[in-house]
């Protein structure tokens, strides 16, 4: 299978909250596009590494993907190491997708800004003619970055509203991360994604606001963009 839209993320769900909405709508226009975890989660508070690969599976076709796995790096330890490197490297010659798309280079989490630099120099290596993998010598052509939670000003931001509900279903698909039973009467664990749903309505529409539409999902990318026609440029500027 060749891809047309990959994204690579640390753990399972990190994709859905950050780039659920446009892998969906990508999928939607006919595009064929996968999720990449690194990790099985196995570090998480909440959850199971099988229980939170149902959930992804679910969530996978909630955003309707045509390929999801995980690439078995250890959850806490996510490393740019060359071991690591060459196993995404050989991902990427075998799925060849067009763009991808990774988490943004800085943040809390380390395994989120380390899984940016694997992405980034894994899809480098899989062009190398005399690395010594399987398959044909390949890159991807464009790398995002997506921003959601990053504090940077985004070079675009994709229009998800049709695609928003959907999303919500797929994040919400990650029962043990967002929707946990109580662990007791006297449990007083309180984590930030306690607060998911607001917070993610909230981000949203804010991205949203900024191109004029009711909900949006913010990107990077580091080199120009490239316009050819300047009349029918989107989002009013007065």
């Amino acid at each position: 299978m060749t891809l047309d839209l990959l994204a690579i993320a640390a753990h399972p769900d990190d994709v859905e909250l950050t780039c659920g909405g446009t892998l969906l709508k990508m999928a939607q226009r006919g595009y064929k596009t996968g999720i990449l975890d690194l990790t099985a989660g196995e570090m998480g508070t909440r959850g199971t590494p099988e229980l939170r690969a149902r959930e992804a599976a679910k969530a996978a076709k909630l955003l309707k993907v045509s390929w999801r796995d995980t690439l078995g790096v250890p959850d806490s330890d996510v490393q740019p190491t060359r071991q690591h490197k060459l196993r995404l490297a050989a991902v990427i010659r075998q799925l060849r997708p067009k763009t991808v798309i990774l988490a943004y280079w800085e943040a809390r989490h380390p395994d989120h800004y380390h899984a940016s630099t694997l992405g980034y120099e894994g899809c480098f290596l899989a062009g190398l003619k005399q690395l010594p993998l399987d398959g044909e010598p390949y890159r991807p052509f464009k790398i995002l970055y997506s921003i959601s939670y990053a504090d940077v000003r985004p070079t675009f931001v994709v229009d998800i509203s049709a695609q928003y509900e959907q999303r919500r279903k797929a994040i919400l698909a990650f029962g043990s991360q967002f929707r946990p039973k109580p662990s007791g009467p006297k449990s007083k664990v309180h984590l930030a994604i306690d607060r998911l749903e607001a917070e993610m309505d909230q981000l949203a529409r804010h991205y949203g606001q900024l191109i004029g539409v009711q909900y949006g999902e913010p990107f990077l990318q580091k080199e120009l963009m490239k316009v050819e026609d300047v009349v029918k440029l989107e989002v009013r500027s007065i």
